[in-house]
């Protein structure tokens, strides 16, 4: 017999072999019919697999991160399958599973696939679905798996296998295919109700564009088609809202194959955009206690491989800039981070200067790959709202809380409000990818778990997703239609201080090591731009757009008072333009709209001879006639009610 602890602490006995799917039997019948794995010890398991210990279990369901993850990645086997059927002799990469669905990375050989196709998959899948084939677990020898995969001529598992260990290695089978899988999967394809296949691309193999290019597919599956169908029309909303759409409709941003794919060209109002939200983190900043330091967009190839991101980052770099001077290179900055170290060497420091508050809206360059360009949220330039604090070992804990209310408020200016922090800790098992001793990575990550506890913070914890020099804390923001992303992050770092040997004396006159807080509430204003535009759908707050107001006039007759009304705004500092188009006013109204501009006001014969304005509203129609000191003061409220920083 063994013991099997529930997450309640309920302790129960059942003979050795059991599987979680047992368990589940043995609690509800009804639970059982919803479990798709299982969490065995920390780890994710087959619900059908024989537990053979003592073990601490939880059931996953579609309502677990690890239960929809486990569903999807066993929706690619099926997916496999369906192409395998229908396209005998491909050959398949990876197949993971995505934060919403999943992709196969496959090698069709002499066939092609096109959209057309994949509404056929579709009925395939569905069909081999409703059988209700387990998916089925086998160990195996790495001997006879490399004799399984020779065999079949499929020189990707090969190479995968060339990375394994005897004793690690697994195979799934469900229906007529099998894989090279570590899994877990669900018990049996019969969970799969809702297909859909959404796009096809191109991958290189490996993401090395010098490798063969694969095709990879992508699909999302649920396990009714109620959810599928709830899905879709989410995804048609998201299409609405997809920031390369809006920005180029509304005239922010634009790309050029002469300048670079990857290197955004910021146009009038997109610049004026981008200008606000610089301002509104700068004001707050200063009022924080920071201060504002410029580096270069260059930096000397020493520079970096003090700071070690040579060594972790060198191959995504962009090629380095040689000079007439023999040996000499030069990098395009990849992090600003080092260039800060440099600011804090310049002169000699005592712990009365600290914390020292050094922040840049700094423009980095990093070289990705073609493929995983998109739009504003993945470039090769950007700019980081960075800023490095420098502090003594007991001010880390002070000094983190503060920067959690900068981007809190943040958040909370620009209408984010469901949001989770994940704290991002060293893998467990494999400290190869870090720098720092143990003891310093101790102290960082244990001063992020008490500060975010300390705020009252929802948190999750994820190993694995530290920085190479240091724990992290990363906020995950949900947008208006649900969708999760990644902004802002704040990261304690005991390791550049040491590997730029910085210094400060300390009340008792003897040299000590500062540590590093890195912060950036935007991550970076292109991908934090692009999630703002998609989370309002390009309605930004009055404060921040780029035209608040749109006078128009009914006719041309009313131009001179139109231009009364832009200079007594512009004196106001509100941003208006004038609509001097020759059309009616209802067509003027509409593209307004259209254009989102926060306000318009008309202007017509009782407004011009009354000093008033008929106020409209984006989205909301008509507020009413004002007079323009009403309207002036309606719309200063506004604003300052959105930019006070407490």
């Amino acid at each position: 017999m063994i013991k099997i602890t529930l997450p309640d602490g309920a302790v129960r006995e059942y003979e050795q072999g059991v599987t979680a799917m047992d368990v589940a039997k043995s609690i509800s019948e009804g639970l059982a019919r919803k479990v798709l794995a299982a969490n065995i010890n920390g780890q994710t398991w087959d619900a059908t697999r024989p537990i053979t210990a003592d073990a601490s279990l939880q059931l996953l369901t579609w309502a677990d991160l690890q239960g929809k993850s486990t569903f999807w990645h066993s929706s690619a086997h099926l997916m496999a399958e369906a192409i395998e059927s229908m396209f005998p002799g491909v050959k398949f990469w990876v197949g993971p599973p995505l934060e919403t669905g999943f992709y196969y990375d496959v090698d069709l050989g002499d066939h092609q696939i096109v959209e057309d196709d994949l509404r056929k998959l579709e009925v395939k899948m569905a069909e081999l679905a409703k059988k209700g084939e387990n998916f089925i677990r086998k160990e195996i020898s790495k001997n006879d798996a490399v004799k399984y995969f020779s065999e079949k001529g499929d020189e990707y598992k090969l190479d995968l296998l060339s990375n394994l260990q005897d004793g690690e290695i697994t195979l799934y089978t469900q229906g007529a295919f099998t894989d090279l899988c570590r899994g877990p999967h669900i018990p049996n394809t019969g969970f799969v109700k809702g297909i859909k296949l959404t796009s096809i691309a191109g991958a290189y193999w490996k993401g090395d564009e010098k490798n063969k290019q694969l095709t990879r597919i992508y699909g999302v599956t649920f396990p009714s088609t109620k959810e599928l169908d709830e899905y879709l029309i989410l995804l048609e909303e998201a299409k609405k809202r997809d920031h390369r759409k809006l920005g180029k409709e509304l005239q922010l941003f634009a790309f050029s194959e002469k300048v670079g794919m990857g290197l955004p060209l910021w146009l009038p109002k997109g610049a004026m955009l981008r200008e606000r939200l610089q301002q509104f983190l700068q004001k707050a900043q200063i009022e924080s206690g920071y201060l504002p330091v410029i580096t270069p967009h260059i930096g000397h190839k020493d520079l970096y491989v003090t700071s070690g991101h040579y060594e972790k980052y060198g191959k995504d770099s962009f090629q380095p800039i040689k000079t007439p001077q023999e040996g000499e290179e030069f990098f395009l900055k990849p992090m600003n981070c080092p260039h800060h170290c440099e600011i804090y060497k310049t002169s000699p420091r005592s712990y009365k200067d600290l914390p020292l508050r050094l922040a840049e809206f700094g423009t980095v360059y990093r070289y990705e790959q073609h493929g995983e360009l998109h739009g504003l949220t993945r470039v090769r330039g950007f700019t980081q709202d960075d800023a490095h604090l420098f502090c003594m070992p007991n001010q880390v804990k002070d000094e983190f809380k503060k920067v959690i209310d900068l981007v809190l408020y943040v958040f909370g200016s620009l209408g984010f409000e469901n949001y989770t922090a994940q704290i991002s800790l060293r893998d467990k098992e494999d400290r190869s990818k870090y720098i720092g001793t143990d003891e310093n990575w101790e102290l960082a990550e244990n001063a992020i778990i008490e500060a975010a506890a300390e705020k009252g913070l929802k948190t999750v914890v994820e190993y694995g997703e530290a920085a190479f020099y240091g724990p992290k804390l990363d906020f995950m923001v949900r947008d208006a239609i649900g969708r999760k992303w990644q902004l802002g992050t704040i990261q304690v770092d005991y390791n550049l201080p040491e590997r730029f040997d910085l210094t400060y004396i300390g009340e008792d006159n003897a040299k000590h090591r500062p540590v590093m807080i890195h912060r950036a509430p935007f991550g970076s204003m292109e991908r934090f731009i692009a999630v703002l535009i998609e989370h309002c759908a390009g309605k930004f707050p009055l404060w921040l757009a780029p035209t608040q107001v749109k006078i128009l006039p009914i006719s041309d007759k009313f131009m001179p008072y139109a231009e009364t009304v832009l200079q007594q705004l512009k004196k106001a500092d509100i941003r208006a333009e004038i609509d001097d188009r020759n059309e009616k006013i209802g067509k003027k109204i509409r593209d307004t709209e259209l254009e989102r501009t926060p306000l318009m006001v008309v202007l017509g014969e009782q407004e011009t001879n009354n000093g008033t304005v008929a106020v409209r509203r984006q989205g909301k129609g008509d507020l009413g006639v004002k007079l323009m000191a009403e309207f002036i003061d309606m719309v200063n409220e506004e604003v300052t009610s959105k930019r006070t920083f407490e």
